[in-house]
C-alpha cells in the first residue's frame, strides 16, 4: 500500500527546497483564493467544512484552481481519518485494501475521508469498487477531476456525490496570491524582492487562471532577478526572458484584447477565412480563453449569418462544446473549423436588425397591451372580459394560417424582420411574402 498515504497536515516548517507553489499552499479557508461562489461567507461548501459535515463530493475544474488544496484544508478541519489516493498509480487491489480499513474504522466509530486526485483516470471497474462503501457510509469520497464528471464518472457513483464546479482564478485572485508570496516568509518575504505591478499583471495574465503556473513563473523571475545587498530586482528584461513575449503584448483586459476579437469578427463578416484563422490563433497564442472565442463565434452565427445558413449556429455550439470538453491546445483546430465555416457561409444580419428594431419599439412604448384575441382566458372573469374572444387556432385551417393580428394595435402592420436574398434566407423571404400576401387578401374579404 505504498500509494496510500495519510495526508500530512501542512505547516510552514520543513518547506525549504520545495517549489514556491508548494510552500505557499493555503493553510486555511481564509488564505484560499477564488471560488467565492462556493467558499464565501454563508456558502454551502464553507458551511459543510466548518461544521465537519462533509459528504461525498466531486471537485471539477481546470488545473491550478485549488482542488487538492481544498482537500488538504478539509484534512485539517475534519475529525476523520484522511487518505490521499492517486488514480494514476493505484488499482482495484489498493482500493479494496483501503475500503477494508475504512470499514473497520467505521465499526469503531471513525469516519474516513478518501481524496482521489484525477478520479476520471479510473476505469468503470475501479469506480464501481467505491460504490458499496460510499453507499454504506464507510467512506466519504472526495474526487478531483479536470474532466466533465457527466462523461467520465459512472452515473451510479456520480448520483451519490455532490459536484462542486471550481472556476479558473480571476486576474485579481492571482495578483493576491503573487503579492502574498512576495511578503510571506514561506515565499520571498525575507528576500526584499522589487517587482513592478505591471510585471505582476503580466505574470497573472500569463497564468491564465492557474495559481500553480503563476507562482512557478514568479519563482522563476525572482530566481533570475538581479541580486545585490539590498535585495532582488526583477527587470523588464528578466521578465521578458522568463515569459513568452506573447503574454506581454496581449492583455486580456486591455485594448489589444478588443482589437483582436474585433479583427476576428470583421474578418468572418468579410468572408476572409485566412484572416479569421490568423486572428483566432493570435488570441489563443496570447493565452485567451478558447471558450470566450467560441462564445463570440456563436454570437456571430446569429448576428451576421442567421437564417442565411441556420447550420452556422449548430457549428458554433459544437465548437463551444469541443472547447469545453478538450480544452487547449487541442481545441485550436475546432475553433479554426468554426471560423472558416462562418467566413464562407452566406451572410445576413436580418435577425440582428429585427432585434434592434423591436427593442426600439419597446423603448418607445414598453407596456403596449397584448391584443385581447391572443390573451389566455383560464378564468370565467377573463372570458367575460373577452380574453381570447375570436381566437383562431391555425391548425384548424387548411392553410395553417389565419389573418389574426398578433402585434399590439399601435404596432399593427409593423415589420421588424426584413429577410435578405442570401443563402437559405431567400427561401424564408419568399415564404414570408406569400404569408403576408395571403393575410392581406383575407383581410380584404372581411
Amino acid at each position: 500500500m505504498d500509494d496510500l498515504t495519510s495526508l500530512p497536515v501542512p505547516d510552514s516548517s520543513g518547506l525549504a527546497g520545495q517549489p514556491l507553489a508548494a510552500r505557499m499552499r493555503p493553510l486555511s479557508l481564509d488564505e484560499f483564493a477564488g471560488q467565492k461562489h462556493l467558499l464565501g461567507e454563508g456558502k454551502v461548501l464553507r458551511r459543510l467544512i466548518a461544521s465537519d459535515t462533509v459528504s461525498s463530493m466531486i471537485f471539477w475544474g481546470p488545473p491550478g484552481v485549488g482542488k487538492t488544496t481544498l482537500a488538504r484544508i478539509i484534512a485539517q478541519q475534519t475529525k476523520a481519518n484522511f487518505i490521499d489516493f492517486s488514480a494514476v498509480t493505484s488499482g482495484i487491489k489498493e482500493i479494496r485494501q483501503v475500503m477494508m480499513q475504512a470499514e473497520e474504522n467505521r465499526m469503531y466509530g471513525m469516519k474516513t475521508i478518501l481524496f482521489v486526485d484525477e478520479i476520471h483516470r479510473f476505469n468503470k471497474a475501479q469506480q464501481d469498487a467505491f460504490l458499496p462503501f460510499v453507499e454504506k457510509g464507510s467512506i466519504v469520497l472526495i474526487g478531483a477531476t479536470t474532466e466533465n464528471p457527466s462523461f467520465e464518472i459512472n452515473s451510479a457513483l456520480l448520483s451519490r456525490c455532490k459536484v462542486f464546479v471550481l472556476q479558473a482564478l480571476s486576474r485579481e485572485d492571482i495578483l493576491l496570491l503573487l503579492r502574498r508570496a512576495l511578503t510571506d516568509d514561506r515565499g520571498f518575504g525575507r528576500e526584499h524582492v522589487s517587482i513592478s505591478e505591471k510585471a505582476l499583471g503580466a505574470i497573472a495574465d500569463f497564468s491564465n487562471g492557474d495559481a500553480r503556473s503563476a507562482l512557478s513563473t514568479l519563482e522563476m523571475v525572482v530566481l533570475n532577478g538581479d541580486a545585490d545587498e539590498k535585495g532582488i530586482t526583477v527587470t523588464d528584461e528578466t521578465l521578458a526572458q522568463c515569459l513568452s513575449r506573447k503574454s506581454l503584448l496581449y492583455d486580456k483586459d486591455g485594448e489589444e484584447h478588443y482589437n483582436l476579437i474585433s479583427a476576428l469578427h470583421k474578418s468572418m463578416r468579410n468572408s476572409d477565412p485566412d484572416a479569421a484563422v490568423y486572428w483566432t490563433m493570435r488570441m489563443l497564442d496570447g493565452g485567451e480563453d478558447p471558450l470566450y472565442i467560441a462564445r463570440r463565434v456563436l454570437r456571430f452565427a446569429a448576428e451576421d449569418i442567421g437564417l442565411a445558413d441556420p447550420r452556422a449556429m449548430e457549428v458554433g455550439v459544437a465548437a463551444y462544446q469541443a472547447c469545453h470538453f478538450i480544452g487547449v491546445p487541442e481545441c485550436n483546430v475546432h475553433l479554426a473549423e468554426a471560423v472558416i465555416y462562418m467566413s464562407l457561409a452566406s451572410k445576413s444580419n436580418a435577425a440582428d436588425v429585427a432585434v434592434m428594431e423591436a427593442q426600439a419599439a419597446i423603448e418607445k412604448e414598453p407596456d403596449a397591451p397584448v391584443p385581447l384575441v391572443i390573451r389566455n382566458a383560464p378564468t370565467t372573469l377573463m372570458k367575460n372580459l373577452d380574453y381570447g374572444k375570436g381566437y383562431q387556432y391555425a391548425h384548424d385551417y387548411a392553410e395553417k394560417l389565419t389573418p389574426m393580428q398578433c402585434l399590439p394595435d399601435n404596432l399593427a402592420g409593423r415589420h421588424f424582420y426584413h429577410p435578405t436574398t442570401q443563402g437559405q434566407e431567400a427561401r424564408y423571404k419568399e415564404r414570408l411574402e406569400q404569408i403576408e400576401a395571403w393575410k392581406a387578401e383575407q383581410r380584404k374579404k372581411k
